[in-house]
């Protein structure tokens, strides 16, 4: 049967749901782990016995917590990384400047950045921390995303910049302190594979912001080693031209990690739909796996960060099927084989004319 288009207007905005399934959760307690609507006996539906449902819980799940304490311990690790580096960063920039090594000085420029961006790190992860309030009902866990694209960003400047100082110096080479040179190299690659482990324990395969710090320390690291060859085989051969060839490798390896958070961290940023979220494959795994639902529609998802994907659809109930069943079973099925434990699910089932 057709559904009345007045009536569905109406029964989406009791339900607090756009008509277009876009149903995100507005309100302080959106994230919590259990939150439901009341109905209003006045909305369409209320009085048909309930013909659909519309809720936005975490089917029973709670990440809140463990989340917090994966943060905390991030932001510790950032904080001794950021320690080591601006330490040892004064250092390198006056070896680079008394032994005229390019290598030694773009390894100085970056441990710089580092520092800089190890902090906006530790300052994302801060925010993010913060509770939801009024104007903001997801808090601001996208804080960490938003430090990860500026990482990114200062990692893509920080590469070209190299690129053109190596530039300068290949067609005006200038004589180099290449003992001195090796000596600071040797000090600052044991220093940056300290931060590199520091950085490395901290699970950074699903943490977004601490994989932008970690690529800054992979550079400095790769640095130093360039510019220990460097430094060898302007002491081994007099080949002064090594310095600024082994910091345009580095500048490579460089704009390789930053393109790459850049594009990550962007794509949450303007809500792209994440891998393996695609609706085309949420429609089908429901209407196989669930029993009762007739339909999926209005599928979209997203996600806060990158390890909080967030779902909402509408799904249309089979004939006989009961709404509520429907619905727990729908969110369960999102949770587990899609990871997506936050979803707005609004179910429907048939109206008839008489009832619209």
């Amino acid at each position: 049967m057709l559904v009345d288009k007045a009536y569905a207007q109406t029964r989406a905005l009791c339900y607090h749901a756009p008509i277009d399934g876009r149903a995100r959760a507005r309100h302080p307690g959106a994230m919590h782990d259990t939150h439901k609507h009341d109905h209003n006996p006045g909305c369409p539906g209320d009085a048909h016995g309930h013909d659909h449902g519309h809720d936005h819980d975490h089917a029973g799940h709670s990440h809140a917590h463990h989340a917090d304490m994966t943060s905390a311990d991030s932001r510790r690790r950032v904080v001794l990384a950021a320690l080591l580096t601006g330490g040892f960063m004064l250092a390198e920039v006056i070896g680079g400047l008394l032994s005229g090594s390019l290598a030694l000085l773009a390894d100085a420029a970056h441990m710089l950045t580092d520092t800089g961006s190890l902090l906006l790190a530790w300052l994302g992860y801060k925010l993010a921390a913060r509770p939801a309030d009024p104007g903001r009902s997801f808090g601001f866990g996208r804080m960490k995303v938003l430090a990860a694209f500026t990482n990114g960003v200062l990692l893509i400047l920080l590469a070209l910049w190299i690129v053109w100082e190596a530039i300068t110096r290949l067609l005006s080479p200038s004589p180099i302190l290449g003992e001195l040179m090796l000596g600071v190299a040797v000090l600052g690659l044991v220093v940056n594979i300290m931060a590199f482990a520091i950085l490395h324990g901290g699970g950074h395969s699903h943490d977004l912001n601490l994989r932008g710090a970690l690529w800054h320390v992979a550079g400095d690291m790769l640095g130093s080693v360039a510019a220990i060859l460097a430094a060898v085989l302007i002491l081994w051969q007099g080949w002064y031209i090594a310095d600024p060839l082994l910091s345009i490798l580095v500048a490579g390896l460089a704009l390789f990690g930053g393109v790459r958070i850049v594009r990550e961290a962007g794509h949450i940023l303007i809500e792209g739909t994440p891998e393996g979220l695609e609706s085309a494959k949420i429609i089908a795994d429901l209407k196989a796996s669930v029993p009762g639902v007739a339909n999926v529609s209005h599928v979209h998802a997203w996600a806060l960060t990158e390890s909080r994907p967030l779902v909402t659809l509408e799904v249309t109930l089979a004939p006989g099927a009961d709404a509520e069943s429907v619905r727990r079973a729908v969110k369960e099925r999102l949770a587990h084989a899609f990871g997506a434990s936050h979803a707005t699910v609004e179910v429907i089932g048939e109206v008839s004319v008489s009832a619209a």
